[in-house]
């Protein structure tokens, strides 16, 4: 893809990472996963890309020393640290006027993204012709990934699916579509987020699945002022990401099945021990 990408490593305010704790580093970002901080195999990926930017949105100042991390150095002047703000929606347009479009955002600790995805996800959001795109993977592909990968899905009347922590954002015009995220993250593990950004018909809708996916989107779509479409990935792994140490453990089975070599630990210090829109065909990237 072109454009940019961005990668939220920000913290939440008031809030004690277990892992982080756990292994004993500044910030969940730094988690060891396969040998590398978690934050390492995201900026990989994304230094494989076309992106013209790459944007880490952190609170940690010293991230990019404490990373060490050799992908820093390859990605040179591409690769910018913004201060995160108290919120995801702020946070996304705190790059705004430095981002080129379109802009792809993840989370620090989706570790299995890679560049392939990243490409299939900007060009299906470009075939849909939406303004804004969230990447889902269906049940089934997630669970053939890994049983264990995602306990988590959203059953709509034709699919059920996970998120994949992956957003399209076409242009600067768009990012109205950010405003769903200023509760804070995961919003749609709250109902009460999703009912300030969707509204109460739209939130009983996508929290009982009452209806096909794209018909609930388009409803959102209206809420939002923003054509949003569901992008659904071929790669069920892309919806598992490390949250605790049971995805951790996943990942790097997933990693080491793949044939992934990690280089050494690529973080300052000893970690703790381990354990211490119009209807749309609803097409699966290819």
């Amino acid at each position: 893809m072109t454009g940019s990408i961005l990668i939220l490593a920000g913290r939440r305010a008031g809030a004690i990472d277990a892992l982080a704790e756990a292994y004993g580093v500044g910030d969940k970002c730094l988690v060891p996963v396969a040998g590398r901080a978690m934050i390492a195999h995201v900026l990989d990926s994304a230094a494989r890309t076309g992106a013209t930017r790459i944007f880490i949105s952190t609170h940690h100042a010293t991230l990019l020393d404490d990373l060490a991390d050799p992908v820093v150095d390859r990605l040179g002047p591409r690769l910018e640290v913004v201060r995160a703000a108290d919120n995801l929606a702020d946070s996304i347009l705190a790059v705004a006027d430095k981002a080129d479009f379109p802009l792809f955002v993840t989370t620090a600790d989706n570790c299995l993204l890679t560049a392939e995805t990243i490409a299939e996800i900007g060009k299906e959001a470009e075939r849909l012709g939406v303004g804004a795109g969230v990447a889902l993977a269906r049940r089934e592909d997630v669970l053939a990934a890994h049983p264990e990968g995602q306990r988590r899905f959203y059953e709509f009347s034709d699919v059920a699916v996970s998120n994949c922590n992956a957003y399209w954002i076409g242009d600067r015009g768009a990012l109205r579509a950010a405003e769903a995220f200023r509760g804070g993250g995961q919003f749609v593990k709250k109902p009460v987020r999703v009912m300030r950004a969707f509204g109460i018909v739209n939130l009983l809708r996508f929290r009982f699945g009452l209806g096909p996916i794209h018909h609930i989107f388009q409803r959102i779509s209206r809420k939002l002022d923003v054509d949003v479409a569901p992008l659904l990935v071929r790669n069920g792994a892309m919806a598992i990401d490390v949250d605790n140490e049971r995805s951790l453990r996943v990942t790097e089975a997933l990693m080491a099945g793949a044939g992934e070599v990690s280089p050494p630990p690529s973080f300052r210090g000893t970690p703790a021990a381990r354990g211490a829109a119009g209807e749309r065909r609803l097409a699966v990237i290819r």
